[in-house]
């Protein structure tokens, strides 16, 4: 089979030919239909996550058949976990002190095949393509476990307007909420297409909203961004840290965390979270937005997503 893999950080991944994986009791052999490019496999390529192992076939969003049976099946970030420390037992499994994750310590779609924990695999609803569903695995996902924890406010700012908030910001369009969005400054085609996925208002991140906002997720990974969003959130709201890397958090006057202000950071997901999420994306018709590369130009993806090129997710396509 063709695979993209990353033998060292900072070095470019490199196209190889290997035998397909064999599955071993509980997993399952799936042939890759498409495999979205993430904002981690950037972090995992530049030496940012030292967790994870090389040489590794990264890519965490996957949708493909199972050999044998023909289902379709989607392979998130959490590929496999131990069931039996106190945080699996606890229903945290996604801080199990002994997870492994699927690009990172397994390898991963960037890839003609892969292999899955069959427990880890999730269903994908009908009404999305292969290149549509996608970033739900990812994107979607880690968006709507940030989502959850600031679900019940009414005016929510949403900073770094890329794969995962051009998702969630339809679903809390959806259900009602009021969505600000904060972009690069002058990005003014990014916020054109922050208006476009759902937002009431779009801006440079180093301007305040128009309004107080009750909560905010940070999906950029710019560890200067937390102060300004816990400015501009009102006294008893939250703001979320919804990566799984960021830059270093200047140190800011406690003022604007005081007033029972929450300050939070979402690790991983678990697999109710996957179920949930896939059952609400069933309901809302969510507008996907892609852009599609080959498989050997997986290098070019990971560039126009460092270099903010994208409206929406790069996906590959074996």
């Amino acid at each position: 089979m063709r695979a993209m893999r990353l033998h060292a950080p900072g070095r470019a991944l490199s196209a190889e030919d290997l035998p397909p994986p064999q599955p071993g009791p509980g997993q399952l052999l799936v042939k890759v239909s498409a495999c979205g490019v993430c904002r981690t496999d950037l972090h995992l390529a530049c030496g940012e996550l030292p967790q994870c192992r090389t040489p590794i076939t990264p890519g965490h969003e996957i949708v493909g058949t199972v050999v044998g049976t023909g289902a379709r099946v989607g392979i998130p970030w959490l590929g496999w976990t131990c069931g039996e420390c106190a945080f699996c037992r606890a229903g945290r499994e996604n801080l199990c002190e002994r997870a492994r994750f699927t690009g990172c310590h397994l390898d991963g779609g960037y890839a003609e095949y892969v292999v899955a924990d069959e427990r880890c695999c999730l269903p994908i609803p009908e009404r999305y393509s292969d290149t549509e569903a996608a970033p739900l695995l990812c994107a979607g996902l880690i968006g709507f476990r940030s989502y959850q924890f600031i679900r019940d406010q009414e005016k929510i700012g949403i900073y770094g307007f890329g794969a995962a908030a051009h998702i969630i910001s339809q679903i809390a369009r959806a259900e009602g909420r009021t969505v600000f969005a904060f972009t690069r400054k002058n990005d003014l085609k990014g916020q054109q297409f922050a208006l476009s996925c759902g937002a009431h208002w779009a801006g440079d991140s180093t301007e305040p909203p128009p309004e107080p906002l009750d909560a905010a997720i940070l999906f950029a990974p710019a560890g200067e961004l937390v102060p300004v969003a816990l400015k501009a959130t009102r006294k008893g709201g939250t703001v979320v840290c919804g990566g799984i890397h960021m830059s270093d958090i200047p140190s800011f006057p406690y003022e604007i965390l005081w007033g029972e202000r929450t300050l939070r950071s979402v690790a991983n997901l678990t697999r109710s979270d996957g179920e949930a999420f896939m059952a609400l994306a069933a309901r809302v018709a969510l507008r996907i937005e892609t852009r599609t590369y080959p498989l050997g130009d997986a290098n070019q993806a990971l560039e126009d997503l460092r270099r903010g090129g994208l409206e929406g997710a790069a996906v590959l396509v074996p």
